[in-house]
């Protein structure tokens, strides 16, 4: 298995980990395969030089000659096993049944093949494991008792061998498959908090519009008015440049916020609480102080308390700050009627303009034609309707119905 990218292992993990776990098949020996591959051979040797010991005085000297030479070279052919593990049982197996020497490299073959080998593979070399074993014991049992139990010890190290290569290999794909989760895990992590990142970044910029276009329309409103009465009196003209100022430095603070929180490293910054129904009254007298002329029904609940859903107020108040917004763009001077009233389909709101008494002092301030295109996925995320008409009269009307529950007392 190779280890993902995010669960990199320290430096000295990686010495302890398998070559082929933390850079993949083929890798180089890692301090841990070294040390398991010289254990490996002490074993081997150990249990072939036993099964030699037994079978030394039945062979001559030719015999012990060759024993000896495959024994050694099965034991270092060991050092290949993962690489190769079918070619070094090809080898090993058949070398085990002339030499008493390799029977210890044969049980580590079978571990190995239960490890590494498939399916059909490992069944081959079990079987050719199981006859060479029983080769083995027709050339150096003296008995038939001596014969059967040498096969039965043969059979029950083999099982021993392949069951043990089995348990590590099951805990192995186990291993990897809970490597590769939390790898899928950390990434599918990575991309909810991207989408989170860029969903909030798309309210933050909705935000934007709908927020410093009411302010910049008020802007715009009262240097208009500087522009076209050169001769007004000087404390009219302080007092809406005073106006202008203020206006232009709450723009600056809300233009702050949104851009703090598009930038990143922003996440545990403070923000400003959320307009709500409670701020329609402050909208509207704001929009008069910069000479709006609005006719206004708030029929919002007597209890302050009883504020309803925090996303319906929210969404009445970018609506009617949109209303107000656009009518002062497309038709200065006109009558603004709003209503904003909790019946028994919802939360309504509509926005009426006349139109213009005068034509516009100034040409029309510039929009991207955006605004009513964010205003309606506002409100639909809200679970409210938006409906935009031009009356018979000549009036545009912006009206919404939002999904409104009183609380229980």
């Amino acid at each position: 298995m190779e280890v993902k990218q995010g669960l990199e292992p320290a430096r000295w993990q990686r010495r302890m980990l398998p070559g082929s776990m933390v850079d993949g098949p083929g890798a180089e020996r890692s301090l841990r395969d070294w040390a398991v591959d010289a254990l490996v051979t002490l074993v081997a040797l150990g249990l072939g030089v036993a099964a030699l010991h037994d079978n030394w005085g039945q062979e001559g000297v030719a015999v012990r000659a060759v024993d000896i030479v495959l024994g050694v070279a099965s034991i270092a052919a060991l050092w290949d096993r993962r690489r190769h593990p079918v070619g070094v049982a090809a080898f090993v197996i058949p070398a085990s049944a002339i030499s008493s020497l390799a029977g210890g490299a044969g049980l580590v073959v079978l571990f190995n093949a239960a490890i590494r080998c498939n399916r059909r593979d490992l069944a081959w070399i079990t079987l050719a494991a199981i006859v060479s074993s029983l080769f083995n014991a027709l050339l150096y049992a003296t008995s038939g008792a001596d014969l059967r139990d040498n096969v039965l010890f043969g059979v029950l190290l083999f099982g021993i061998a392949i069951g043990w290569g089995l348990f590590v290999r099951v805990r192995r794909d186990l291993i990897d498959s809970l490597h590769e989760r939390a790898a899928r895990l950390e990434g599918e992590g990575r991309l909810w908090a991207e989408q989170a990142r860029s969903a909030e970044r798309e309210r933050i910029a909705r935000e934007m519009h709908d927020v410093l276009a009411h302010r910049l329309s008020l802007l715009s409103l009262h240097a208009g008015a500087l522009e076209f009465r050169p001769g007004a009196p000087p404390e009219e003209i302080a007092a809406t440049a005073k106006v202008v100022r203020e206006a232009a430095t709450d723009a600056l603070e809300e233009l702050r916020d949104v851009v703090g929180v598009l930038r990143e490293g922003t996440d545990g910054e403070t923000r400003r609480p959320q307009p709500t129904l409670a701020d329609l009254p402050t909208l509207i007298e704001e929009s008069r102080a910069a000479g709006m002329r609005i006719e206004a029904a708030l029929e919002l609940p007597a209890d302050s308390e009883d504020t309803g859903p925090t996303a319906a107020g929210r969404t009445a108040f970018r609506i009617v700050q949109e209303g107000l917004t656009n009518a002062r763009k497309h038709a200065p001077g006109a009558l603004v009627r709003v209503r904003v009233a909790v019946g028994d389909d919802g939360l309504e709101v509509v926005v009426r303009n006349r139109a213009p008494l005068r034509p516009a002092p100034a040409p029309a301030l510039p929009g991207a034609g955006s605004g009513l295109i964010g205003l309606g996925e506002r409100v639909e995320l809200a679970g409210g309707e938006l409906r935009t008409e031009v009356a018979a009269g000549g009036d545009f009307v912006l009206a919404a119905t939002l999904p409104w529950e009183r609380r229980a007392r």
